[in-house]
């Protein structure tokens, strides 16, 4: 599938993705800063904020690996190349960081 079918489809699974990224991480964060707040369960609301941080932050990672795997199935070559450079930049960005945390 190519051309304009091939970009409808990929937006509608571009466009699931990021509701379903941005509403799971919304519910993690909305119980965890509930938890937190009321001080009942302080440990566990810790855990629910990094959770909805890591899915909002892993989100727009996601939507390249979908992009990437949309683009290989529709052949498009130019686009796999440019997806894969932007792939190569968020992961060396999280190698970095997760390396500095490490560290300091």
């Amino acid at each position: 599938m190519t051309g304009e079918s091939g970009l409808s489809q990929l937006e509608v699974h571009l466009g699931r993705l990021l509701l379903g990224g941005v509403l799971t991480s919304a519910s993690f964060l909305a119980v965890g800063l509930a938890l937190w707040m009321s001080g009942i369960a302080v440990p566990a609301a810790n855990v629910l904020l990094t959770i909805g941080l890591f899915i909002l932050m892993a989100t727009p990672i996601m939507r390249v690996i979908v992009s990437l795997a949309e683009y290989v199935r529709m052949r498009d070559w130019f686009f796999v190349l440019t997806t894969l450079v932007v792939l190569g930049v968020l992961m060396v960005t999280v190698a970095v960081a997760f390396l500095r945390h490490r560290q300091g």
